[in-house]
């Protein structure tokens, strides 16, 4: 039976003819097959963390340049539908007084014939200066005078005639006034109208006969 000699520590086996070199070689590579490999330096990790904050930044931000874009075009779209809103009232505001100063006419023509022959008197005089203040104060006007030019967009000839004394078509006499709101013609001014009497310009225009020709001998 064999005893251990104490104090000694088995040596690695080594292949016959392997030299001392070898085996400390072998024992070597070993270790350091054992030895963890070095972990990645700390500035490239925050490097790629600084370049998703960014990534992310911009996607913020170009979010909320559509958002400011969306509400800016509906803010436009609103202001729009507002101003349509309100010409649209207005015009229906002013079609529907139209309307009823139209249906007054009659009855100032018929004030207005009263007040020429003298009949307006007593309380229904009260009561139609009253009706006249009342549409003046919704904005109907009365337009119309003898002596003005004619204008076929305000005026209707009823009656024609010439004059000598005048160079362009004139109202001569106010058969019925004619009625404005605003820029809007309720009713034109019936009138008769005047002519420039034909060839009185041209006879103005003629030369002197007084210019005679050479002195006879």
């Amino acid at each position: 039976m064999t005893e251990e000699t104490p104090g000694f520590e088995e040596e690695p086996d080594v292949p016959s003819g392997a030299t001392s070199e070898d085996a400390a070689s072998k024992a070597a590579g070993s270790d350091s097959a054992k030895e963890p490999e070095p972990a990645a330096p700390a500035g490239d990790a925050q490097s790629s963390q600084e370049t998703a904050l960014t990534a992310q930044l911009d996607q913020v931000r170009t979010a909320l340049s559509e958002r400011t874009g969306d509400l800016q075009r509906l803010q436009a779209e609103y202001q729009n539908y507002r101003r349509r809103v309100e010409r649209d009232r207005v015009q229906v505001k002013e079609v529907a007084i139209a309307t009823l100063l139209s249906e007054l006419l009659p009855t100032l023509d018929d004030i207005g014939r009263a007040r020429e022959h003298g009949e307006l008197v007593g309380g229904f005089k009260s009561v139609a200066e009253s009706l006249e203040t009342v549409v003046a104060k919704m904005g109907l006007q009365q337009f119309g005078k003898e002596g003005e030019p004619f204008d076929p967009t305000i005026h209707e000839a009823l009656m024609h005639s010439y004059a000598p004394d005048i160079t362009e078509d004139t109202c001569v006499a106010i058969l019925q006034p004619g009625y404005r709101f605003g820029e809007r013609t309720i009713r034109p001014a019936r009138v008769a109208v005047a002519e420039p009497q034909p060839g009185a310009q041209a006879k103005d225009e003629a030369p002197d006969e007084d210019s005679g020709g050479p002195d006879e001998g």
